[in-house]
């Protein structure tokens, strides 16, 4: 029997794995993870401490058998295979049990019917071929990759903003199969719109929304599936991201503007860049998280002039060219996408409720939670005792802003 353990800088924790019989009709390894023999009897899987496992005592006809794991026979071959290599009757069985569940065993035809009309698209696929490596890493269930992958392409994201965040994070969602992303903005591209990966300097004179929209045509890896006509307004949305080009309503965002979405129960987040600061989050789950007025009501219960300086920023005249580091704003686009998809591909609550936040030149990522506030009409602080503050601002009696 082999042993499953935990790769991490050099040092393993043992975690024993039992034999259960895997449900993977066509095993393959993980393709995302290398392998290496770590000594004459154990096997590493993965490189990065993150995902690396080893698994052993393991012989060199059980490693050989491995390289048969590549998704292009069923069990009952790989059975025969195994006979013929002279490993003993039960050990294809105890083997794929043991990769199973240690979450190193795919399935190549795994993932339900809307895998399968996916794999059909072969241009589509090659094109998500390392974002289903990358998905395969966070599911020990063989066929979960793919099966991600195919939701994916039946959600519609919305991007409020297409400047140099915003244009980026709806390119790199296209690029990752969402199937349908909206891009909402106004006025025409400006010289310091333009970012690689958004809008292009060709652009520059043209609508926003209009070259924001193609850029996404662009990026997306083929056509999404047909649907129905879908509803107005935020009805049907499975996420909208909050990306101003000012970035003080990222920041500090305006209630009042996401009034609709909290009304839909439709989950939000916030990302932009104010004065080479970088922000990203929170993640809004209406009347479960934090929402923009539980950050404002946190934020003047510190600090009394908040309201007074807010008002005096937000009256004042535009800015006709923002303080957007395009490094910085590359970086928070990057973010903004990772977490968005993290929470589109697994519904969870985990990173709901925290704001990211770094500044030029350190680009030190440090986060801070987000309490709802008891006040708040959202509704999320009804059990909160007191008031909790957030950690956005150092605690200095004077700090500004």
């Amino acid at each position: 029997m082999t042993t499953a353990t935990n790769a991490t800088n050099a040092k393993t924790t043992t975690t024993t794995t039992t034999t259960a019989v895997t449900p993977t009709a066509h095993p393959v390894l993980k393709p995302a993870l290398r392998r290496g023999w770590r000594d004459l009897s154990n096997v590493q899987f993965g490189v990065a401490p993150a995902h690396a496992l080893v698994l052993g005592p393991m012989d060199t006809a059980t490693s050989s058998f491995l390289t048969l794991l590549d998704g292009t026979r069923g069990v009952p071959l790989l059975r025969e295979e195994a006979r013929r290599m002279g490993l003993p009757d039960g050990h294809v069985h105890r083997l794929l049990g043991e990769l199973s569940r240690a979450g190193l065993l795919d399935d190549s035809t795994g993932g339900g019917p809307a895998a399968d009309a996916l794999r059909a698209r072969g241009e589509v696929m090659d094109r998500l071929r390392a974002d289903l490596a990358s998905l395969s890493l966070l599911s020990s269930e063989p066929g979960d990759a793919m099966a991600k992958a195919a939701a994916r392409r039946a959600m519609r994201v919305r991007v409020q903003g297409a400047g140099r965040v915003g244009a980026v994070v709806a390119s790199v969602l296209a690029g990752a199969g969402v199937g349908r992303v909206d891009v909402l903005d106004g006025g025409h591209v400006q010289p310091w719109d333009v970012a690689p990966g958004g809008l292009p300097a060709e652009s520059v004179g043209e609508r926003r929304d209009t070259t924001a929209r193609r850029i996404v045509r662009q990026s997306a890896p083929g056509r999404p599936p047909r649907r129905s006509a879908e509803p107005e307004g935020a009805a049907g949305l499975s996420l909208v991201i909050i990306a101003p080009r000012d970035g003080l309503d990222a920041y500090a965002p305006a209630p009042a503007a996401a009034e609709e979405l909290l009304a839909s129960g439709t989950p939000h987040l916030y990302a932009g860049v104010i004065e080479g600061t970088g922000v990203v989050g929170p993640l809004v789950l209406p009347g479960t998280t934090a929402c923009a007025e539980c950050l404002f009501r946190q934020r003047a219960d510190r600090d009394p002039t908040w309201p007074r300086m807010l008002a005096q920023w937000r009256s004042g005249p535009a800015r006709q060219v923002p303080a957007c580091d395009l490094a910085l704003s590359t970086s928070v686009a990057g973010l903004a996408a990772g977490r968005a998809l993290a929470f589109l591909d697994s519904g969870s609550s985990a990173g709901a409720g925290v704001r990211w936040m770094a500044s030029v030149p350190g680009f030190e990522w440090h986060s801070s939670p987000i309490w709802p506030h008891p006040s708040c009409s959202c509704g999320a602080g009804v059990s909160v005792k007191g008031d909790r503050p957030t950690a956005d601002t150092k605690p200095h009696a004077t700090m500004a802003g």
